[in-house]
């Protein structure tokens, strides 16, 4: 899931099918997940985000470098949760450039807040849950899916800011998962660069290692207790939040 790098070009995006089974992989140049679609339909039971759960809990400490007050960060936060609670993770927001527009401009009041914020800390580390994003690849995924027999689960981002790890996941419950693990390096305060390194297919009983590519960057613009806000080189936006579960292998 993220997503943040290079635009590529259409003659960039190579796709590779097997048969059997039915199996189709995206790999995007500079992109930082590479997407997958599963041979056979698996049941599907959606975890929903009830956004109306997040806490007030956002503190400043040695974390979090703040530049904004607690009142400030917590309404803005409430203001870009409700634009995007009812937009599928950005499908529907693909449909609607005026909806667009009022999430993009309260992604970028978010970025003003966090703009003293060091976001490449051992906040980092977490299992991040996509919420809503811009990213017309993972977005196809999560739509196209059911043509190819499966559905998108919860899409990811596994950091791991003291082993140098980012691990991009798409599931497909209750056992399928396409994975791209990297190193990462911190850049800045708020830049981490990333390069592949492994790819891995995964069905409840097989297993189908694939050859990634490709490096980029992201910058995480805010970061609390409760979510993420990244930006990156392609003009895509991405909102994840701290998982109620840390993803494994």
């Amino acid at each position: 899931m993220d997503t943040c790098n290079a635009r590529a070009s259409s003659q960039e995006i190579s796709t590779w099918k097997f048969q059997p089974p039915k199996l189709v992989i995206f790999f995007t140049p500079h992109s930082s997940m590479a997407i997958a679609l599963l041979p056979h339909y698996i049941p599907f039971n959606p975890q929903n985000t009830n956004f109306n759960s997040f806490q007030s809990h956002y503190r400043c400490s040695s974390t979090f470098t703040c530049s904004a007050t607690t009142s400030e960060a917590l309404s803005a936060k409430r203001h870009l949760l409700s634009l995007i609670s009812d937009q599928e993770r950005g499908l529907k927001t693909l449909r609607d450039p005026k909806k667009r527009s009022e999430i993009v401009e309260a992604v970028d009041a978010m970025a003003v807040l966090g703009q003293d914020m060091v976001t490449t800390g051992d906040s980092l580390s977490a299992t991040w849950r996509l919420l809503w994003t811009t990213e017309k690849e993972q977005l196809f995924i999560i739509e196209k899916a059911p043509v190819f027999g499966t559905r998108a689960g919860d899409v990811l981002q596994v950091i791991d800011v003291e082993n140098r790890t980012l691990n991009n996941v798409i599931t497909f419950p209750p056992s399928g998962v396409f994975f791209v693990r990297s190193t990462i390096e911190i850049a800045s305060s708020q830049r981490v660069n990333f390069r592949f390194t492994s790819a891995v297919l995964r069905g409840k009983d097989w297993e189908f290692p694939l050859p990634p590519y490709g490096q980029g960057w992201f910058e995480s613009v805010y970061l609390d207790e409760d979510i993420r806000v990244v930006k990156d080189i392609r003009g895509d936006y991405l909102v994840v939040d701290r998982a109620p579960y840390a993803w494994k292998e």
